[in-house]
C-alpha cells in the first residue's frame, strides 16, 4: 500500500529544493545580502525572530518572504537553530540571517532566546513554514501604532488540504474576537520592552497560548483584519484534522496543568 502522506512529504521536500535552486531563489538571496550589509549600518526598528529546527525545506521560501518585504524601516532577522542536522543553518547564511545557536531549546525557549538578542523595538516572531505577504511589517505597525497595542498579529491562510480551512477559520474568526485573543506564535508581534517586562513564552505545552492570554490581562492586544501571512497546514496533512485537534487538546490540557491560562471568553468579546 502507498504510503500517500510520505510521498506529500517527500514531493513538498523535493519542489522546496528546486525552488531554492531556481533564478528566482538566488535573486532573492542575493538581494537579501545586500539588505542586510545596509541594515547592518542602522539600527533595526524591527527584529524579525525565527526558531527553527530541521526545517531546511521550508525556511529558504520563508526567509525569501521576509527579504522581498515593501518595508519602509530597518528590519534584522535572526534565526534561532535549534540543533539542526539537515542544514537549516546553512540556508538561514544563505539569505543573510544572523544564525543563533539554540541547540536543546525548546520552541519556547528558541523564541525567548531570539527576543533577548533582538535590537528592534518591535519583534516579529514567525515559524519557519509561514510566509510573509509583501506589506507585513508596513500593516502590522500601522495597524498596531493606530491601535495603541503591545502586540498583534493578523489574519492569515492556512495552506495545504481542505481541511486545513477548519483551522484557518478558528484562528480567523474565534481567536482573534476573544476578549483576551490568542496570537498564534507563527504570526506575533510585540513591542520589545513588553516582551522583556512579562518575561516571554513561558516554556508549557501551546506556549503562544499562554502568552497570549496572561499578556492580554496587562496589556492591549488585537488582530490587524487584513491576511498578511501563509502557513503551513502540514500537521493537518500527515495526521488529519481530528489527529491535529486531537494534538492541540492534549497541549492545551498540559499548558493548564502547567499553570498557563485557561481559555474561557466567548467568541464576540473584545479586548479591554
Amino acid at each position: 500500500m502507498v504510503d500517500r502522506t510520505s510521498l506529500g512529504r517527500a514531493d513538498e521536500r523535493e519542489r522546496s529544493s528546486e525552488r531554492r535552486r531556481s533564478g528566482e531563489f538566488r535573486r532573492v538571496r542575493k538581494l537579501a545580502r545586500a539588505n542586510d550589509r545596509e541594515r547592518t549600518n542602522e539600527e533595526p526598528v524591527v527584529s524579525v525572530v525565527v526558531p527553527a529546527k530541521d526545517e531546511a525545506s521550508y525556511l529558504g521560501e520563508t526567509l525569501a518572504s521576509v527579504a522581498a518585504l515593501d518595508a519602509m524601516v530597518p528590519y534584522e532577522v535572526l534565526v534561532v537553530d535549534g540543533g539542526s542536522t539537515d542544514g537549516t543553518a546553512e540556508v538561514a547564511s544563505e539569505y543573510g540571517a544572523t544564525v543563533v545557536d539554540g541547540a536543546g531549546t525548546t520552541i519556547a525557549e528558541g523564541r525567548n532566546l531570539g527576543g533577548a538578542l533582538a535590537r528592534g523595538e518591535w519583534v516579529a516572531f514567525v515559524d519557519a513554514d509561514t510566509t510573509l505577504r509583501r506589506e507585513y511589517l508596513t500593516r502590522m505597525l500601522e495597524f498596531a501604532e493606530r491601535e495603541g497595542l503591545a502586540a498583534a498579529s493578523s489574519r492569515c491562510r492556512i495552506t495545504g488540504p481542505a481541511r486545513a480551512r477548519l483551522m484557518e477559520l478558528t484562528i480567523n474568526h474565534v481567536f482573534s474576537r476573544l476578549r483576551r485573543p490568542i496570537l498564534p506564535g507563527f504570526n506575533f508581534l510585540i513591542r520589545r520592552e513588553v516582551f522583556a517586562a512579562t518575561g516571554g513564552f513561558p516554556d508549557v505545552p501551546n506556549e503562544d497560548t499562554a502568552y497570549s492570554r496572561r499578556l492580554a490581562r496587562q496589556y492591549r492586544t488585537g488582530y490587524c483584519p487584513d491576511v498578511l501571512v501563509d502557513s503551513s497546514g502540514r500537521r493537518v496533512a500527515e495526521s488529519g484534522l481530528t489527529g491535529t485537534l486531537v494534538h492541540y487538546a492534549k497541549l492545551d490540557v498540559g499548558r493548564i496543568r502547567a499553570g498557563g491560562y485557561p481559555v474561557t471568553d466567548s467568541p464576540g468579546q473584545r479586548n479591554e
